[in-house]
């Protein structure tokens, strides 16, 4: 039973660095196997260029604030200077 437990740990540990590039790849748009399976050949040197790489995902780049937000300091800015 423990022998069970340890190769558990183990495999977890050994597919850890494949886990990581899969996930960095689907989370910055490109896609999980290809880079799972890249990983296995260039462990460290494929999540060095996933983490160099540019972004696929146009809404992960930045957030786009509501309407009313910029509104309401710049009235308020021209409240100051025109008194």
């Amino acid at each position: 039973m423990p022998e069970i437990i340890v190769g558990s740990i183990v495999i977890c540990l050994l597919l850890s660095p494949q886990l990581l590039a899969g996930f960095l790849a689907k989370r910055t748009g490109r896609n999980f196997w290809f880079w799972f399976f890249i990983s296995f050949f260039i462990p460290i040197i494929s999540l060095i260029i996933l983490i160099f790489m540019e972004d696929k995902n146009p809404q992960s780049e930045s957030y786009k604030l509501a309407d009313h937000v910029g509104k309401d300091s710049e009235k308020i800015n021209s409240d100051l200077i025109s008194n």
